[in-house]
């Protein structure tokens, strides 16, 4: 006689590192709102798609101040998937969970190259037609077997790619175009135009710069402080820059 096994298999619980946004809110939160939202602006679909933590470590608030804050960033479409920091009676069944032990990822995802891959069925259709700003960045995995201190990108990143290397400094050899980013533990060196976004110093370096040979961004960051296009000098715009980081402030210089 056959038998059938009907034992159900075991559960498999496996752990995965995954790079998030952290925010961190400032009091009074109706005001850091209003900054949230023009950052959102003026860089549409920054948040969109991404895992993101608050931060809530240096604030003194309670329950119904987080909850009204959490409901504030969903109405932004910010979808919180924790909280770091205070009080762990600050959450409640139903509210994101706390976290613990944050640190910088060790993997780092690049985009795919311009040729269609057949395992894709839409490949072919996003390399005639770049992803609109709404859409999630593409983006690919890559495990890093050793720690190097670089990331070379030998093309351009194109609308809705997203480069992200937390290990050090990234280069691109091309343009990283509207709607792209490039995101660096260490410095950022674009070979071309700068029209997407460029966050360096992404794990706490202040001492990150950013360089381009063409500057018309949408959006800079060095260790979290981030200004837009229209906070900067217009004479810049077009020329080779460098920005770095003193005290709270972002620098800018035009490089010949």
């Amino acid at each position: 006689m056959t038998k059938v096994l009907t034992e159900p298999r075991s559960i498999r619980i496996k752990g995965r590192s995954f790079l998030a946004v952290v925010l961190t809110p400032d009091l009074p939160f109706d005001d850091w709102l209003v900054r949230l939202d023009d950052l959102a602006a003026r860089s549409a679909g920054f948040f969109l798609g991404r895992p993101v933590v608050l931060d809530v470590s240096d604030l003194e608030i309670d329950r119904p101040q987080l909850k009204a804050l959490i409901a504030g960033l969903a109405s932004r479409n910010v979808s919180i998937m924790g909280v770091e920091g205070g009080r762990p009676s600050l959450v409640e069944p139903g509210m994101p969970p706390m976290l613990k032990g944050g640190k910088p990822a060790a993997d780092y995802e690049v985009p795919r190259s311009e040729t269609p891959e057949p395992a894709s069925g839409n490949s072919a259709e996003a390399a005639a037609n770049p992803p609109v700003e709404q859409a999630p960045p593409q983006v690919v995995v890559q495990q890093s077997q050793i720690s190097a201190p670089s990331l070379i990108v030998r093309e351009t990143v194109r609308s809705g790619q997203s480069v992200i290397y937390t290990q050090g400094d990234v280069t691109v050899i091309g343009s990283v175009q509207s709607g792209a980013e490039v995101i660096a533990g260490g410095s950022v060196h674009i070979y071309g135009a700068l029209r997407g976004r460029a966050l360096a110093g992404c794990v706490g370096n202040a001492d990150a710069r950013i360089f381009c040979r063409k500057f018309e961004s949408e959006l800079v960051a060095i260790d979290g402080v981030y200004a837009m296009t229209d906070d900067m000098d217009p004479e810049l715009k077009g020329h080779p820059v460098q920005l770095w980081l003193e005290g709270d402030a972002i620098m800018t210089e035009r490089m010949t």
